[in-house]
């Protein structure tokens, strides 16, 4: 290259320039040739990152594809097998159903099978029987004929002589038959006589229930000073206006020192207003949202009580298989009371008064101790639903499939409805002997002398009778008539009268003897 441009330097200027415009464009060829040159390998190794690029992208979306294809199969395959085991368990179920429908078809087809060989059976032995009388019927014409003739061969009878020796003779063969008729209905008398007697006994238990309703509404909150009533009261009623919506009770601050009134009909929510106003009281912040908060806890608490306290009397009374929501009501009856009697104790005892006399009448005990243990139920929730609680316990206990048995004896052990079974009344009975028993309950003063007196009024109100004296706190009322008036006949009379008119007219726990005394006094004087 220095060669040559020492020989272009050498040439003429013209002829230099020329030759250098011919070397610059060789040059540039050169240059431009190796830029094309690198131009084209760059085009091509981008075209084949773009190609390496393109076939990831392809082998990536060819992999999503065939993922989301196999979650789609695996998809459709779980479906289709979901669908297949609810078909097959449907199948089960109609073969289970198939299966039962089949056993009762043969069982029916069996006992009528046994029927039609049974009445045929029948059939055979009264044609048997009849053809047996008719030939008996045969025989004992040609007997009579024979010793009708016979007699009047050897006797020389006349016929009316031998119709008489015949009439006695059949007289004595109809009272031989009808001595053995007589045995042998004694004998089938006998064989129902445990039927008749458990049905007598159950109907006479029976007459002992009687009805009793009354019950404590009130509870009473005590208080350190009576500073607290204005704590509790708030500023213009509005922290006791907050405990009533919260509890659904009523609540009385009168000018009794020491003392606050929680006044409702149903016990649980007087209860749980109780235990939330003492709480209160021992925790000092009394405000809205502190008082929903202390009764939303103490709901809680009182109803898990309320559940233990189910439970543990289940437990006593030895009944299984009751819900929690059962036993939550049976639990709310420990704060109910009917004459001062706690309704819970009062179901314990009725159920083991109801399976001691089932077993004395050879019943079953256990259905016996069960309808006692859940005849009051219904008690727990009376105030929230129309009715009286017999009606409403069966109602509820129906919903959780309890036997018709427990449902009737709950629903009719005071007579609303008629009992359909025996032991209807042997819990009825119980419950009359629980209530009446020598301090089971208890009556308010007013209450109890109210009752002598209606006893009284209406036994002298029989004409004949000069005083009536109601003793043994009501059980017994002494009537005395007079004798001028009134005869032995007549006595008897009136007494039965008074007792029906006090079973009518009157509600008492147990029985009530009436005793009428009629007596005739001779007095003289010696001189």
């Amino acid at each position: 290259m220095f060669d040559i441009l020492m020989v272009i330097v050498e040439l003429p200027v013209a002829v230099a320039t020329v030759v250098g415009l011919l070397l610059g464009v060789c040059l540039a060829a050169v240059v431009f040739q190796m830029i094309s040159r690198a131009r084209s390998k760059t085009v091509e190794q981008d075209i084949e990152r773009q190609l390496e690029g393109a076939k990831r992208e392809a082998e990536n979306i060819i992999k999503s594809a065939r993922i989301d294809a196999a979650e789609e199969g695996i998809k459709k395959k779980e479906q289709f097998t979901a669908e297949a085991n609810q078909i097959r368990v449907e199948l089960r179920e109609s073969e289970v159903r198939l299966s039962k429908r089949e056993d009762s078809l043969d069982k029916q087809t069996d006992l009528q099978q046994q029927q039609e060989r049974t009445n045929k059976q029948q059939s055979k032995e009264i044609d048997k029987r009849f053809q047996k009388v008719t030939a008996k019927e045969k025989q004992v014409t040609t007997l009579l004929g024979q010793q009708k003739n016979q007699l009047l061969k050897i006797t020389a009878m006349g016929v009316e002589d031998a119709k008489e020796l015949l009439l006695k003779r059949l007289e004595d063969e109809c009272e031989h038959e009808m001595s053995s008729l007589i045995q042998r209905k004694l004998e089938e008398a006998n064989e129902t006589v445990n039927d008749k007697s458990r049905e007598i006994i159950s109907t006479a238990i029976q007459r002992y229930a009687a009805e009793q309703t009354c019950e404590a509404t009130v509870s009473t909150v005590e208080i350190p000073s009576d500073d607290m009533k204005g704590r509790i009261i708030g500023r213009e009623g509005r922290n006791i206006r907050a405990f009533e919506k919260a509890t659904g009770v009523d609540v009385i601050v009168d000018d009794t020192p020491g003392l606050i009134i929680v006044s409702g009909f149903n016990p649980v929510r007087r209860e749980v207003a109780r235990l939330a106003m003492e709480k209160l009281i021992q925790d000092g912040r009394i405000h809205p949202s502190r008082i929903e908060e202390l009764v939303v806890q103490t709901k809680k608490d009182v109803n898990q009580k309320v559940l233990q306290i189910g439970k543990d009397a289940a437990v006593e009374a030895n009944i299984r298989g009751l819900s929690n929501r059962v036993l939550s009501l049976l639990g709310a009856l420990n704060y109910r009371t009917s004459y001062g009697q706690n309704v819970l104790r009062h179901s314990v005892e009725v159920a083991f008064l109801s399976q001691i006399m089932a077993e004395e009448l050879e019943l079953d005990g256990s259905i016996a101790r069960r309808a006692g243990f859940l005849h009051d139920i219904g008690k727990a929730i009376d105030h929230e639903i129309e009715g009286g609680h017999p009606e409403i316990g069966a109602n509820f206990l129906k919903r959780f499939n309890e036997s018709s048995i427990i449902l009737n004896a709950v629903g009719a052990h005071h007579g609303d409805i008629v009992a359909d079974n025996p032991y209807t009344p042997l819990v009825a009975a119980a419950d009359a002997i629980s209530a009446s028993r020598p301090g089971a309950r208890r009556e308010t003063l007013e209450r109890y002398i109210k009752r002598l007196e209606k006893l009284e009024e209406i036994a002298t109100g029989f004409k004949g009778v000069d005083t009536a004296y109601a003793i043994q706190a009501g059980r017994e009322i002494r009537v005395i008539v007079n004798a001028e008036q009134i005869d032995d006949e007549s006595a008897t009379k009136i007494a039965r009268d008074i007792a029906m008119k006090v079973e009518n007219e009157m509600t008492y726990p147990g029985e009530i003897q009436v005793t009428l005394l009629r007596e005739v006094r001779c007095i003289e004087y010696a001189k």
